[in-house]
């Protein structure tokens, strides 16, 4: 598929089929991650891939709002999107941040890599929903995540069942200077 045709055609998905998604796939997905730029190359996104089915219930059940429930309600896979605390950002001096933005970075590393776990996703036929709006607590506890670890998002991936059309764009003009 066309590079052109990913980025156009990624959207985000609120309703999924049943189907199973295959680990090799989802390893595509993680390994894609892997790929994307991170500051220093600290590669400080960390993933938890959830796809048995009583933890993904209890997930779905008790760490996402009911609005988000819904639209995950038959996704055979969540993964959970964290990062490794203390990593990016990092100057020559050792746990200290090189500039103002300090820990940020390390949430623009993973944004970097969530993309391409997304645009990959979209590549193999499967939809995503990146959704914020989560119980950190919960997560962290049937998860086990460590406390160095932050937690960002959860995506949901599976196979669409739905094709939504792409929202409005906002012009180049309107987001855009161009310095000459």
């Amino acid at each position: 598929m066309k590079f052109e045709k990913v980025l156009e055609g990624r959207r985000s998905i609120r309703k999924y089929k049943e189907t199973p998604v295959d680990h090799e796939v989802l390893k595509r997905l993680i390994k894609a991650a892997s790929y994307a730029p991170s500051w220093k190359n600290s590669q400080c996104p960390r993933w938890y891939v959830v796809t048995q089915d009583h933890i993904l219930a209890e997930l779905k059940q008790n760490a996402l709002p009911p609005a988000n429930q819904a639209k995950v309600e038959k996704t055979p896979c969540l993964i959970v999107a964290a990062f490794e605390e203390k990593l990016s950002g990092i100057g020559t001096e050792p746990g200290v941040y090189a500039n103002e933005v300090g820990e940020g970075w390390s949430y623009f590393d993973l944004g970097l890599a969530v993309e391409n776990l997304c645009l990959e996703a979209y590549r193999q036929n499967l939809g995503t929903l990146i959704m914020g709006i989560r119980n950190e607590e919960v997560i962290r506890s049937i998860l086990k995540v460590p406390a160095s670890q932050q937690i960002v998002a959860i995506i949901a991936v599976g196979v669409p069942d739905m094709e939504p059309k792409m929202p409005a764009r906002h012009k180049i003009k309107e987001t855009t200077v161009f310095v000459e």
